[in-house]
């Protein structure tokens, strides 16, 4: 079953610490967006306003970074040490140069591809890369309708290099995590379904019992 893991994402450093405490007790991996606006059109809490000290113990944090510069962003990435770094493969930078820095301080790193994006056309990125990040969803904000016909990229991706780590972002819910978890992926990040829901916490637990449901049968 794959990795069910809830996302922050916002503009307000208020929200941001209620819900990475609040998700704490009940996950023990987290994706943090960041978006400074330059990629996705909005900004989303900056990651120098971001300390360490402020991840909970035990818990894994990933970060999935929107922006078009990702290598302005690196001192902050590097002094943040998430476990993973996801950036999007759409941008006009030398990504292969920010993912051999990020390997080399320990941090994971990930490629995330919009809609319009095909895998193969960064290959060689994606061979180099511990993770992919099939992106269905609206770029800074969460609460979109899914696009399940992204699914089709993850064949694609697990023929590049069979051993990916494979994540979907985008529109993710009670009603298609399970045809989610029968499509081969690994991760997936859920936004508004948990964040919104009156208990974040039940909700979790919703997901993970429908996403282990075999079949069309319950």
């Amino acid at each position: 079953m794959p990795i069910i893991v809830p996302t922050i994402t916002t503009s307000d450093p208020n929200v941001f610490a209620t819900n990475l405490t609040k998700f704490s007790t009940f996950a023990k991996r987290i994706q943090i967006d960041a978006s400074d606006g330059s990629f996705a059109p909005t900004n989303l809490v900056p990651l120098t306003a971001l300390q360490p000290t402020q991840f909970p113990q035990g818990v894994t944090i990933d970060i999935h970074l929107m922006s078009a510069r990702p290598s302005e962003h690196l001192p902050a990435i590097l002094a943040l040490k998430p476990s993973l770094c996801i950036l999007h493969a759409e941008v006009d930078d030398n990504l292969a140069a920010v993912f051999a820095q990020l390997k080399q301080a320990g941090i994971k790193t990930g490629i995330a591809f919009i809609k319009t994006t095909f895998p193969g056309r960064v290959r060689e990125l994606v061979a180099s890369c511990d993770h992919a990040m099939v992106f269905a969803g609206t770029l800074g904000s969460q609460g979109g309708a899914i696009d399940l016909l992204q699914t089709e990229k993850i064949p694609l991706l697990r023929a590049i290099k069979p051993e990916l780590e494979i994540g979907w972002d985008g529109g993710a819910n009670l009603s298609n995590i399970r045809a989610l978890a029968h499509s081969d992926l690994d991760v997936i990040n859920v936004g508004s379904a948990i964040s919104q829901a009156s208990d974040p916490a039940a909700m979790y637990q919703s997901l993970l019992t429908e996403a282990d449901k075999k079949g069309v049968l319950i």
